[in-house]
């Protein structure tokens, strides 16, 4: 039996095993103490996230070499697996796929942008999310603040979204604090803070996280400087703090004339710029216009760079407009506001809705002061920017948000068809990994 033989000496099984356990116990501890003891002080409370961040590590290891292990006793041809040709034909033809598609840059921050990378990750692995550090909010405005390290959260969302990982584990790094000094923290949150300790620097902390969460593709910061936004409106009055700037927008009852970043100087990720230069596709998007995407551009050569790129510019225009940052804004008024920040050569296309809301969620939401984003198609074309349009809409637990799934296949289809038609050995390719993506989807 296959057990036997992974409990014989000199299987190099049994010590995973055991290794994993000790994780397990040590994860146990820390979380437990956390939870049940709720009297410690805050270098207490460290000490035991330390422990779990250290069990969860020793988890990792123990399976991805328990792992290898079996595989080693396979390979020997000690145990004998059966498997449907067919199963592994497609498992083949599918993750060759993958690492052959296109090399898509997204760009942006925000829920929005990790919710478009899980559907975008299923038609290829060549992704790279490059992410606004502009964040001053919420648990990660806190870390900013008592760490001195750039927001974890955007980050989060996103390694989480290219994350090859279970959804128990998901659960736990997505976990908030319900009281005490970590109340509203994330548990992911503290695990990229901890990483940063041991790492000489952010961008290394994201790459470790990545590596241990097993994430498909990049996801970078667009720079390492502290860099914080800063608003002016329309009244003349300005607004230093990404968290601050729609709500005071809102109630000084005046719009964003102009946004800056703090310093104005901030430097780019080499990595950003490469990932750009060499990309297939760069989508911006969906997300807040002036908190998520614009942010992006206003570091030093991420404009320039993206204008100067052969790759296809898509920008996926939100489906609602949202209060202090896009009142009353139609499709036009986000593209021309990309654009003056941007550049005439930032975005070539524009993925937008067409589809409808149930009238008593739109009743909502218009009490919120929001509304669907108006597709006012003359306009656009006006911009010199061509229209994808469809039905992008999913109604979750009573929230208008984008439907991913369908939105990865018409940024592959639009991708394929407007900038591959001529590269005959790509269109194949791509082509034929749609399809197969496709029939993956429906079963």
């Amino acid at each position: 039996m296959i057990l036997d033989y992974l409990m014989k000496p000199g299987a190099r099984i049994k010590r995973w095993v055991l290794l994993g356990f000790v994780g397990t116990m040590l994860l146990s501890l820390g979380v437990g103490e956390i939870f049940i003891h709720k009297g410690y002080d805050l270098t207490s409370k460290m000490v035991f996230i330390f422990l779990a961040l250290l069990g969860i590590v020793v988890i990792v290891i123990s399976i991805s070499e328990g792992l290898k292990s079996i595989l080693r006793l396979i390979n020997s041809d000690k145990i004998n697996i059966t498997i449907n040709d067919k199963d592994v034909e497609d498992l083949i033809d599918d993750e060759r796929l993958l690492v052959s598609g296109p090399k898509i840059v997204v760009v942006g921050g925000g829920t929005g942008l990790s919710t478009m990378l899980r559907g975008l990750k299923k038609y290829t692995n060549n992704i790279t999310a490059i992410v606004t550090v502009g964040d001053d909010g919420g648990g990660s405005g806190k870390i900013r603040e008592d760490f001195g390290m750039l927001p974890p959260g955007d980050i989060r969302n996103c390694i989480l979204a290219l994350a090859d990982t279970e959804p128990i584990m998901e659960k736990l790094l997505q976990y908030r604090f319900k009281e005490g000094s970590l109340e509203g923290q994330s548990f992911g949150n503290l695990f990229l803070a901890a990483m940063a300790g041991i790492s000489d620097n952010f961008e290394e902390a994201v790459q470790r996280m990545s590596s241990v969460l097993a994430v498909t593709g990049k996801v970078l910061p667009v720079t390492l400087d502290d860099m914080k936004l800063v608003a002016i409106l329309e009244n003349g009055d300005k607004i230093d703090g990404e968290s601050r700037i729609p709500d005071e927008a809102i109630a000084r009852k005046s719009k964003i004339k102009k946004l800056m970043i703090n310093p104005k100087n901030a430097k780019p990720l080499v990595d950003a710029l490469k990932a750009i230069e060499e990309a297939d596709a760069i989508i911006m998007g969906p997300g807040s216009l002036y908190t998520s995407i614009i942010p992006n551009m206003l570091v030093t050569d991420i404009a320039d760079t993206i204008c100067n790129s052969d790759a296809i510019k898509i920008y996926i225009s939100n489906i609602m407009t949202q209060p202090g940052e896009t009142d009353d804004f139609a499709a036009s008024d986000h593209l021309r506001t990309l654009i003056n920040y941007g550049g005439k050569k930032c975005v070539q296309y524009v993925i937008a809705n067409n589809g409808i809301i149930p009238e008593d969620i739109e009743s909502r939401y218009l009490k919120e002061g929001s509304k669907l984003v108006e597709l006012d198609r003359d306009k656009i074309k006006s911009l010199g920017v061509e229209i994808v349009e469809d039905n992008l809409v999913k109604i979750t637990k009573g929230y208008v948000k984008h439907d991913s799934e369908y939105l990865a296949e018409i940024i592959m289809k639009t991708v394929i068809e407007k900038e591959l038609k001529l590269d005959k050995e790509k269109i194949i390719e791509y082509a034929y990994s749609l399809q197969k993506m496709r029939e993956r989807n429906k079963k």
